[in-house]
């Protein structure tokens, strides 16, 4: 008998033993690595994030920290000290990831333009300033829109061998998805300067200003900076819900950099209310 109840406390002992190393086992913390980054007292390093910025901490007032005026997802670093001693730097972004990087001083070979996930060929995605939505959401529901084979009819405006085409409008929660397709049909390779939105009047009325207002994305798809000769691109721009009235249209300007080859399209008030609404996800 007293073999047995020897043997039962062995047992309850190992038990006890092995779910307290496996609770052990589970709290043990995680290590996330931080990546190296030269800055320089006199140049400034720009870091492109997946997704909008939430939150930054410097380890140092050595280091100059700040985010691109009007976009949410771009960094700008630089030393507010020259030769500064190595600190830290950490990041937050909107869809919970957080990034660590240790700061070193360099002022002849610094880290100038760091894209974190992407690779240099890939087309950069870029959030502006909104309280519309969530930017995780904003970015799906583009994809969603960009594949989607629904078209748009009729809105289309060709000239020197481009083709600039509205082919779709979507909407989800109150976020419009305005899906333009360039078309390069020539053999020389177009380079974007600009791509804006405006609300504009239909008619200029005598010894009156015609009003314009500008109408900025929170999001771009897919935006690229160069369409190659006999190429095409799309892209997926995404704005806070917005309606024109009868009298007024809309115009999407195309300008080339460093080249003539403008194109400008003009959608009336009866062709933007034609919206595909994109399935919940």
């Amino acid at each position: 008998m007293k073999n047995f109840n020897l043997l039962m406390v062995k047992c309850l002992l190992l038990i006890t033993i092995s779910a307290f190393a496996q609770q052990t086992n589970k709290n043990r913390l995680s290590k996330i690595e931080s990546d190296s980054l030269a800055i320089a007292y006199s140049k400034t390093t720009n870091i492109v994030f997946p997704f909008a910025i939430k939150s930054v901490d410097r380890g140092s007032q050595d280091v100059l920290v700040q985010k691109v005026k009007g976009l949410e997802n771009i960094l700008m670093i630089k030393a507010a000290q020259q030769g500064f001693v190595q600190t830290n730097l950490t990041v937050v972004t909107a869809d919970g990831q957080l990034y660590s990087f240790v700061l070193k001083y360099d002022e002849h070979c610094p880290q100038l333009n760091l894209i974190l996930n992407k690779t240099k060929s890939e087309a950069q995605e870029i959030y502006f300033s909104s309280g519309t939505g969530n930017e995780e959401n904003i970015q799906k529901y583009s994809k969603l829109a960009f594949y989607d084979k629904k078209k748009l009819r009729g809105e289309k405006e060709v000239k020197y061998d481009i083709q600039f085409q509205l082919s779709g409008i979507f909407i989800r929660d109150d976020v419009m998805y305005y899906r333009i397709k360039i078309a390069n049909n020539s053999k020389i390779n177009y380079d974007v300067d600009q791509l804006r939105f405006f609300i504009r009047d239909n008619k200029k009325v005598k010894r009156t200003a015609s009003q314009e207002i500008e109408i900025v994305p929170i999001y771009i798809l897919n935006n690229i900076a160069t369409i190659d000769g006999e190429s095409e691109n799309i892209f997926v721009f995404a704005f806070p819900k917005f309606t024109i009235p009868e009298q007024k249209y809309l115009a999407i300007q195309l300008m080339e950099k460093n080249g003539g080859r403008h194109v400008e399209l003009h959608v009336n008030n009866k062709k933007l209310v034609q919206v595909t609404v994109l399935p919940k996800l």
